[in-house]
């Protein structure tokens, strides 16, 4: 268990740090508005994961019940979607962007759009959906118990992640916003990262 909780949160950590749409809007929360608001931000994102972790627990639950094929199968597919985030990344450009200066939001409304962001957004959910199922240490136990456990962990590493990086926000945009060699370095770690956990899911 704790062998399988140490991997899952040096994956999360790794998927945190490496660029995206979650941590992007963050940085630029807190470079337009300062650190709160990119707390803000991610207090409103971290929220919508109790949402998706609670769907998976109670739905993959049942599925992991009835069948054992079929949870493999799941597992699959995962690693399958993993993969293909893979390539999308390998096939997109290096670059990374910050919008122009946002207008400045209330925190409570910085929350609510870091909220809606992550509950309206289906790539979360099957992102859970592929993510979650191959760290599941004990089959025959109680897996609703085990994926409340991994998305408590998930939260709390995103949380302390994406708050850093309100925290040094200016020093992070001029990291990922400096010459082709550091793009480059982040788009391989992105590769990297998605490919490393396809190879858990299928392996472990």
């Amino acid at each position: 268990m704790i062998e399988t909780l140490i991997t899952f949160s040096i994956a999360t950590l790794a998927l945190a740090v490496s660029p995206g749409p979650d941590n992007i809007f963050v940085l630029s929360q807190s470079l337009a508005n300062g650190v709160k608001s990119g707390i803000a931000t991610t207090v409103g994102l971290i929220t919508g994961c109790v949402v998706h972790t609670t769907l998976l627990a109670f739905g993959v639950s049942a599925i992991i019940t009835a069948s054992a094929k079929v949870f493999y199968g799941i597992k699959i597919l995962g690693a399958m979607y993993l993969l293909y985030l893979a390539y999308k990344v390998y096939r997109g450009t290096a670059a990374v962007s910050l919008s122009d200066k946002p207008m400045k939001k209330s925190y409570f409304e910085l929350f609510k759009i870091g909220l809606v962001m992550n509950l309206l957004n289906p790539k979360v959910m099957i992102f859970f959906l592929a993510f979650f199922p191959g760290f599941i240490w004990d089959k025959d136990g109680n897996t609703i118990i085990q994926f409340y456990v991994l998305g408590a962990v998930f939260m709390v590493v995103s949380f302390i992640t994406f708050s850093g990086i309100a925290l040094l926000a200016d020093r992070i945009s001029k990291l990922v916003l400096g010459g082709k060699e550091i793009s480059e370095f982040l788009k391989w770690m992105q590769i990297i990262v998605f490919l490393g956990i396809a190879f858990y899911i299928i392996a472990f």
